[in-house]
Formats: C-alpha cells, sequence, structure tokens
C-alpha cells in the first residue's frame, strides 16, 4: 500500500479512494509493510464512510476479513466463524501489536467484546508495540463505550494496569471528563492516587484540562 494511498484514506477523501481502486482493484486488499489492512487504516482514521466503502468493496469482490478486522468493525458473525476455524486465533498479535480484544474494544462493539472474552481472548494481553497497553486502555482511550468497559472489569481486567508512562485506565477517562467511566473504574478498583511517571495523578489530568468537576470528584477518592 502506498503513502498516498494511506493519506487518502486518513483524510476520508472516498471520491479519490474510488478512483484509485477503479484504477487498481488490488488496492482493496493491499497492505502496509506492517500488513495493516487498507480497512483497518480507515477504522483507525475514524473515516466511518471510507470503511464502509472498502467493506462494501470487499464484499463484492467476495473477500472476507480477517479476525482483526472483523474485531475492529465489530463483525460477530464473522468473528464466530473464524474461533469455530482456529480458537487460537483470541492469542494473536496484528503486524502492528494488538491482539483482536484490543480492537474491539477500541472500535468495535461490545457483543464483539464479549464474544472474544467468552472464547478465552486474555483481558491482560499487552500490546506489542510502544503503548504497551491492555484491552481497558484501549477501551478507555478510544471507543469509551461503558458497556465495554463493564464487560472487561466483568472478566478481571485490571483497573490499574499501566500502560507506557505509567498510566492507568483512569487517566483516560480523566482526560475525556467521563465522570461515569470513571466512577466505574473507582467501583471496579482503579486507584486515584496513582501517578503517572511524571508523577500526575488522575485528578491533575482532568484539572488540567477544565475539568474542575471530575477532579476534585477523583482527589475526594484518594481520601
Amino acid at each position: 500500500m502506498s503513502a498516498h494511498f494511506i493519506k487518502l484514506i486518513q483524510t476520508g477523501a472516498t471520491a479519490e479512494i474510488a478512483e484509485a481502486v477503479h484504477d487498481d482493484p488490488a488496492l482493496i486488499e493491499s497492505r502496509d509493510p506492517q500488513g495493516v489492512s487498507a480497512l483497518l487504516w480507515s477504522v483507525y482514521a475514524g473515516q466511518p464512510m471510507v470503511r464502509d466503502y472498502l467493506l462494501n468493496q470487499m464484499a463484492a469482490r467476495g473477500m472476507l476479513l480477517d479476525i482483526f478486522e472483523a474485531a475492529a468493525v465489530g463483525d460477530v458473525l464473522r468473528l464466530e466463524d473464524l474461533l469455530a476455524a482456529d480458537p487460537a486465533a483470541v492469542h494473536a498479535f496484528s503486524g502492528d501489536g494488538w491482539t483482536p480484544l484490543h480492537l474491539a474494544a477500541a472500535f468495535g462493539s461490545p457483543d464483539a467484546v464479549d464474544l472474544l472474552v467468552q472464547h478465552g481472548a486474555p483481558v491482560d494481553a499487552v500490546s506489542q508495540n510502544p503503548q504497551k497497553n491492555q484491552p481497558l486502555h484501549a477501551a478507555l482511550a478510544l471507543g469509551r463505550n461503558p458497556e465495554t468497559v463493564s464487560l472487561l472489569l466483568a472478566h478481571d481486567a485490571d483497573p490499574n494496569a499501566t500502560q507506557a508512562g505509567g498510566f492507568t485506565p483512569l487517566f483516560s477517562a480523566a482526560a475525556a471528563n467521563r465522570c461515569d467511566l470513571a466512577a466505574m473504574l473507582i467501583e471496579g478498583g482503579a486507584h486515584a492516587g496513582h501517578r503517572n511517571d511524571l508523577g500526575k495523578t488522575s485528578a491533575d489530568f482532568a484539572r488540567e484540562r477544565g475539568h474542575t468537576e471530575l477532579a476534585d470528584w477523583l482527589e475526594a477518592q484518594r481520601a
């Protein structure tokens, strides 16, 4: 996959992408040097129109999603087929270091998350990339779906697990001003007093972003 085609995906240039695919249909199944597909790039870039175009083009060509693509778009039926054929796939890592559960938690659906954990996907898997995070971190940083967070916590995801930089999931909830998710994490055992590698707490993160009410609440939880 060329850098130009990735740029088109990142900027949501659907018309230009369609024109490029018309001229070179192989672009639909192209991948970057890490093995990340055009479809996954559209998900990463938050471009739903491009994602849906690529999904339609793949379906028209009879192309089946791999487990990482299926997890990222929340395709439960495809995940069921893949896991029936290869149950160990829940432990696989994508070329850029994510497990299917990371991708489902970040971008997919609670149903996809539930299916994966029911099939033994490890909630404590650490990504094989610089983030060094777990699926719960991904859920808080990107998807922020309360049902997904609840599912992960119910399956013993550690609310105090740290990723690169010493951040716990609570920092993402604080930065996003998600009082509901912060409360869910605290109820699940998250430590409001945890400090990252720079010595800051989640309350500090909230306050620096103007989320005063949440910052005050988090500081009260340290008592």
